[in-house]
Formats: structure tokens, C-alpha cells, sequence
């Protein structure tokens, strides 16, 4: 079983997009890609320094239109129901990475998920501005342990990435009460986003969302996808984008995909970028799988092969075929 991983906020890094623009057709699939979010994606994956996509009204456009590039070129934009119908294959995407995995499977047209995105990124920006909170990841310690804690402070375990991580979101008080007393044997370390991402503080961002998502025609998905709020595989699209809207204000239950992969016996990941960290948690939690991180065009030979390996092209039927060697 071969998992497509999505990467989610926080994956950005500037200059990202330079190298895809050498590939044939991607500067005019960016232009157009810009018309839906309303940002220059070339200026913005190619020149901007790294406090500009830090933002979370740009961040999240970009690494969404990164990952779909990327998709386009292993052949997967979308997975269609031929191809998916012999595939041995699970999408899951963290967090924003949620929304490329949803045009992937064919939940969303690409378009849709950048004009959703574009709307989910805006949104969550304005929420995080209404109070001053942030993000803090706690290294190691028990998880069940950290997780009380937090809560007895106001906090929120935002993120369970597994591998030992759990990533705490609320109000920079609470947040520093944190750091003064922080759970047995976790290291603390605070991340550079700006606000309290899937947490109270992103309900003005979820009815923002579900104010528009009724007028979204979801596709049926060529291939499940694994839900960041408990790891369920979804395959139906208007479930999906019903998932997509209330994850902004519910935690991120990656462990919950992890464990879920673990049980559909995945032996191989691909992550799309800006590819690392999905990687990274994969190497530790799921031993002896072959890992491919997509970061420049010259990762997609690798990930081509594994796509070849686990997704194979629909049999042609055989009164179609003998029409095709007659041709030739």
C-alpha cells in the first residue's frame, strides 16, 4: 500500500517554486492558479522572504498550489476512477495539506481547492488576529500526560503527530504558563505561525467556510482519504468537504493516521511538497517503509517509479488495443 501525503503549514520555505518553473507548462498552470487565489504565486514561491509566506493568507495558497504541481507531474492530478480502481493507494494530507489530497482524489477540482483555500487561509488569518495566541510543540514525555496538562492550562493539543510530538495552541499567556512549568519530559519549542490553529479561536474561520461550502459540487473521490479528525478513510466527496470545514477549529489527529496506515499495511510514502516533515514523522513511526520526499523536480523519478509501482495504468481493453496497433 502506497500512501500520498500532503504537507500542511509551517512546510513553506521561500524560493520553493523556483525550480518547478524550468518544467514545460507550469508558469502558465501558476498564472492561472493565481487568478483563483487572488496572489501572485510566482513572486510569492520564487522571491518572497520567508516572513512574507509566513503568513497564513499566503502560506496556505502556496503550499497547496506546490503540492498540486507536483501531483500534475506524477500523474495524479486527478486520480481517475480507472486508475484508482486497480491502485493500492491512501491519501492524507495534514492539516492545510488536507485540501491538495482532496483534489487528488477527486473530491475537488484543482480550482475549487484553491478558491477554498484561498477563502480558509484569508479567514484563519483574520481569526488569529482577534486575539494574540500562538503554537508551542512539545517534544517527548507521555502523551496522555501532556495532553491533560494542557487542558488544565486552557490550552489545546492542536496537533498529535505521533513520534513523541504534540503541539499546543492557545493565548500567549497560556501559552507562557507553559513554558514555566512544562509536562515531564517534554521539551518545548515554540513555532513560527501566527495564531491558534485548530482551535476555538478558528471558529469565525469555520463559519466563514460553511458559509460557502454549500455551493461546492464535490467530486467522487477515486481513492480514499484518510480524515485528520479521527482517521477514518473517507470516500464519499460531500463528506469530505463537510471534514474539510470543521478541521479548521478541531484538532489535527495525524497519529490517528499514522496508526490507520499502519493497519492498511502501507509499505511505501511519497510526500508532496514542500515535502520533509510528513517524511520525517513517516521514517520514525512507520519503520522499514520506502520514503520518497518530493522536494525539487529532481525527486519525481523516484516517486514516478513507487506511482508506477502501486497506481498502474488502466488495462486497455482489448478491442480498443487492436484498434491502436491497426493504427500503427
Amino acid at each position: 500500500m502506497l500512501a500520498i501525503l500532503a504537507p500542511g503549514q509551517g512546510a513553506q520555505t521561500p524560493g520553493q517554486l523556483r525550480p518547478w518553473l524550468e518544467l514545460d507548462g507550469v508558469e502558465s498552470r501558476l498564472r492561472w492558479w493565481s487568478t483563483a487565489v487572488g496572489l501572485d504565486l510566482i513572486d510569492l514561491g520564487c522571491e518572497a522572504p520567508a516572513e512574507t509566506i509566513r503568513d497564513t493568507a499566503v502560506a496556505q495558497p502556496l503550499i497547496v498550489a506546490t503540492g498540486l504541481l507536483a501531483a500534475e507531474q506524477l500523474g495524479l492530478l486527478p486520480i481517475t476512477p480507472a486508475t484508482g480502481s486497480g491502485a493500492r493507494a491512501v491519501l492524507a494530507g495534514h492539516s492545510v495539506g488536507e485540501i491538495t489530497a482532496a483534489a487528488i482524489t477527486g473530491s475537488l477540482t484543482p480550482e475549487a481547492a484553491l478558491l477554498f483555500v484561498g477563502l480558509r487561509g484569508r479567514a484563519m488569518a483574520q481569526a488569529a488576529a482577534v486575539t494574540p495566541t500562538g503554537m508551542t510543540a512539545l517534544l517527548g514525555g507521555d502523551p496522555e500526560e501532556a495532553t491533560a496538562a494542557l487542558e488544565a492550562l486552557g490550552l489545546t493539543a492542536a496537533n498529535r503527530n505521533g513520534a513523541g510530538q504534540i503541539v499546543a495552541a492557545g493565548t500567549l499567556d497560556d501559552l507562557a504558563k507553559l513554558a514555566e512549568a512544562p509536562p515531564a519530559g517534554a521539551k518545548l519549542r515554540p513555532l513560527s505561525v501566527a495564531g491558534a490553529f485548530h482551535t476555538r479561536h478558528m471558529a469565525p474561520a469555520g463559519d466563514a467556510l460553511r458559509a460557502v461550502a454549500g455551493g461546492i459540487v464535490p467530486g467522487t473521490p477515486a481513492l480514499g482519504q484518510l480524515s485528520n479528525a479521527d482517521g477514518a478513510l473517507v470516500h464519499d466527496g460531500a463528506d469530505l468537504v463537510a471534514r474539510l470545514v470543521t478541521q479548521v477549529a478541531a484538532p489535527v489527529r495525524w497519529d490517528l493516521c499514522l496508526a490507520a496506515m499502519r493497519e492498511a499495511g502501507v509499505t511505501a510514502v511519497i510526500e508532496l511538497p514542500p515535502a520533509g516533515t510528513l517524511a520525517g514523522i513517516a521514517r520514525r513511526e512507520l519503520r522499514g517503509t520506502k520514503i520518497v520526499a518530493v522536494k525539487t523536480p529532481d525527486d519525481l523519478d523516484a516517486a514516478r517509479a513507487l506511482v508506477a509501482e502501486y497506481l498502474p495504468p488502466p488495462a486497455v481493453p482489448a478491442q480498443a488495443a487492436a484498434l491502436v496497433g491497426a493504427a500503427s
